[in-house]
């Protein structure tokens, strides 16, 4: 079976960085998709920012010039770099992956807070 471990969350306050990272396990091909979503307190979990096998990117407007996301195809891994963060940064980040048959995987989540 397929398993997303993330890590790196943590307490930082505004104006921080922070790097979050993503293993997959046991993944034969590399995934079509990967991908980090969050969820802050009272929201809807909300698509951060998702990068292609041919390392096509998007970034919600909220994080457009700020996050950096990559991925090592050779190793299934999925990294989220969070640059000048925000208050408003915080919530859950979760990591996604979508095979090429269209099945998504999930991680359970990694805490990110960012104090004023």
């Amino acid at each position: 079976q397929v398993r997303l471990v993330e890590s790196g969350g943590g307490l930082m306050q505004a104006g921080g960085s922070l790097r979050l990272s993503c293993a997959a396990s046991r993944s034969i091909f590399s995934f079509k998709t990967m991908a980090w979503y969050r969820q802050a307190p009272g929201k809807q979990r909300e698509l951060v920012a998702s990068i292609a096998d041919g390392g096509t990117t998007t970034y919600a407007d909220s994080v457009k010039g700020r996050f950096i996301i990559a991925r090592d195809n050779a190793k299934d891994t999925v990294s989220l770099l969070l640059n000048s963060l925000k208050p408003e940064d915080t919530g859950d980040y979760v990591c996604n992956a979508e095979n090429w048959l269209g099945i998504n995987y999930w991680g359970r989540g990694t805490l990110v807070t960012v104090s004023p």
